[in-house]
């Protein structure tokens, strides 16, 4: 339960309750995020938003993007954004046992160069972004464009704000439903 009363898509006005809705069916099953984001509607207004224009601009592979993600969510310890992008690799490919040594292993022969770039990169930029390695760089230039390497480094620190977020205000994995 979060620290703070749940906010519900119908206590909202109308315009964010909108946002609510096209944000779980596009970007996922977040509600105990959006329902504690729900009392500053600027979060709901603009992040929101913003993320699903990242989804639907697909600039960044959707497997380095949860790469990255479930990395530096582990760094955080961040059950509840582990819980959420953990199963996304598993569809890119990159079996549950390899998810759970990450990110110390990186040598499976089920990541790629690109990937283990993305993965020494997002324990870099999260655990001590003002020493980044220029080899990192070079690293990164050989597989991302430039736009690619900035949204690769702006999913990182969001998501360390997410993981942050959602840990300080004690939010919950939801149940999930068995289909």
């Amino acid at each position: 339960m979060p620290r703070v009363t749940p906010v519900r898509p119908d206590d909202l006005p109308a315009e964010l309750g909108a946002v609510w809705q096209r944000y779980v069916t596009t970007y996922g099953p977040f509600e105990g995020q959006l329902e504690v984001f729900a009392h500053v509607p600027a979060a709901l207004r603009h992040l929101m938003p913003m993320l699903m224009e990242l989804r639907a601009a697909g600039t960044l592979p959707r497997r380095c993007l949860e790469l990255a993600i479930v990395v530096v969510s582990k760094l955080n310890a961040c059950d509840y954004c582990i819980g959420h992008h953990q199963p996304f690799l598993a569809v890119e490919g990159i079996p549950p046992a390899v998810v759970e040594g990450l990110p110390e292993g990186r040598d499976h022969p089920s990541l790629t160069d690109r990937d283990r770039a993305v993965i020494a990169y997002s324990v870099a930029a999260w655990d001590n972004s003002h020493r980044v390695p220029e080899r990192l760089f070079q690293a990164l230039r050989e597989h991302f464009t430039e736009a690619q390497i900035v949204e690769l480094t702006l999913r990182i620190t969001l998501t360390g704000f997410f993981n942050r977020f959602s840990s300080a205000l004690g939010i919950e994995e939801e149940a999930r439903t068995e289909a």
